[in-house]
């Protein structure tokens, strides 16, 4: 999964629904972190900006 800074608006709509913590904002921009990212797809079906994609 991967965010697309110029689209995201940091709603945080990807945070709040991700089950395992995955995503958060660092420096101003959200990020996941691909560690831990179990890649459900939950954040990305949440983005109404539909910032975020499969990397």
């Amino acid at each position: 999964m991967e965010i697309v800074v110029e689209k995201c608006k940091r709603c945080c709509s990807c945070k709040e629904v991700c089950p395992v913590g995955a995503v958060s904002e660092k420096d101003g921009v959200m990020v996941i972190d691909e560690s831990i990212c179990l890649g459900c797809g939950c954040c990305a079906a949440s983005c109404p900006s539909k910032a975020i994609v499969f990397a």
